[in-house]
This record gives C-alpha cells, structure tokens and sequence, in this order.
C-alpha cells in the first residue's frame, strides 16, 4: 500500500509519527506521507517533529515514510504562500484540505490549491468543478479520492470529473488512528465503490502512486 495522508497527534490523530508509521508497516504499507494539518502559526514545529521521525523510520526499517503537511482552512489567499514555504521547510508531500462537503472550508479553496505549483494532493475536494479539475491537469496536481468517512461521500463525483478533465487521481486513507489505515482489500472497495472498474481500481493502487512519487522527484 501507498498512501499520500495522514495524521498524528501533532494534530488531530491519536498516534505519534513513530507509532503511526511502526503500525503502517504492520497493515503492509511500502509508502506514506504524514502529513498533519497546519497553518502559518504551526508549520516550523510540525516539519521539524516530522522530519526527524521520517529520517529514523527510513533509516531502521523498509518504508519510505514522507514528511508532509495538509494545508488545512487557511485563508484562499494564502495557501500558495504557504505551500511554498512548507516545501522550502522540507514537506516532501504537500497536501490541501479541500472544499470537502462535511466542512466549512472557504470557498475557493479547491480553485486557489490546483493553481499553485507548489501543491502536490487537493485532498477530499468535494463538488470540485471541471474547470478546477482541468486546472489541475495542466498544473500535475493530484485529486484525492478518499478512504476517509464523510469525506468520501464526494468520491464518484471526483473521480467522474477528474477522469473527464484527465486529471490525475490518488487514494488516500486521511488515517487518524491505527484503524483508519487502509489494507489493499479495503482500498479496492474503496476505489470501486467511487464508480472504477477493478481494472481501473488496480490502476489507481498500482500505478498513480509511483506517479506522485515521480512528481516529487523520489525514485522507488
């Protein structure tokens, strides 16, 4: 398994990196990103913690673990300036939190996360339009298709329109705890069930991680 967001209690999951990381492993995780919410406020403290526990757990056991932010209900206007500095701060992985249909999130978020080169993942981006999904065509921003319980009302929607755009799509498990971490089973479903044949599921498990992982200049 791939997976391009998660949490831990840096924000609002209930594990450490370490931990969170240590359990990945156990479901039969090759990659992930954590990648915990901030804002401008919190940024600095969370790459710091986050890239030392990366560092450890690539360096003692057989994962490549990322990591990463979700830029999370901050200001439209400013989530390209904070892209830009959490990638220059050392995120690997730069996720939005996008206009998912379970939060308030402002809007024209979706808009201004596709537009920024700076942003790899627009994360659960709900009713995203298709001008915002031919934006992120064109810029190689991913959309997420979402493991994660409310957020993934939205999926069949994503991936209609993100296919009809040629956007490029990713499955993620938004985890917030060792339960949320998703077995390759549960993610087929999970890809299925947004409107994929079982040909086109393999694909997005298979294929559009390494993908992402091309976009972000690591080889695996």
């Amino acid at each position: 398994m791939h997976d391009f967001h998660t949490h831990t209690f840096l924000s609002d999951g209930v594990l450490s990196p370490i931990e969170l990381i240590r359990r990945a492993i156990a479901v039969g995780y090759r990659t992930m990103a954590i990648t915990d919410h901030v804002g401008h406020g919190n940024l600095e403290y969370i790459l710091k913690v986050l890239i030392k526990d990366c560092e450890v757990a690539n360096r003692r056991w057989d994962i490549l673990a990322l990591p990463g932010v979700e830029i999370t209900h901050t200001p439209k206007d400013e989530i390209d300036g904070l892209a830009r500095e959490a990638r220059a701060m050392g995120a690997r992985v730069v996720n939005v939190h996008g206009e998912t249909i379970m939060e308030p999130v402002e809007p024209g978020t979706n808009s201004a996360a596709v537009r920024s080169k700076h942003v790899d993942v627009l994360a659960h981006p709900g009713l995203i339009t298709p001008e915002e999904a031919a934006i992120a065509a064109g810029n190689g921003i991913f959309l997420e298709v979402s493991g994660r319980k409310g957020h993934g009302l939205a999926n069949g929607h994503v991936v209609a329109t993100a296919r009809a755009a040629g956007a490029r799509l990713v499955l993620d498990s938004d985890a917030h705890e060792s339960g949320d971490l998703m077995t390759r089973a549960y993610a087929m479903k999970v890809a299925r069930s947004a409107g994929l044949t079982e040909a086109d599921a393999t694909e997005l498990l298979d294929r559009s991680p390494f993908e992402l992982l091309k976009k972000l200049g690591i080889a695996r």
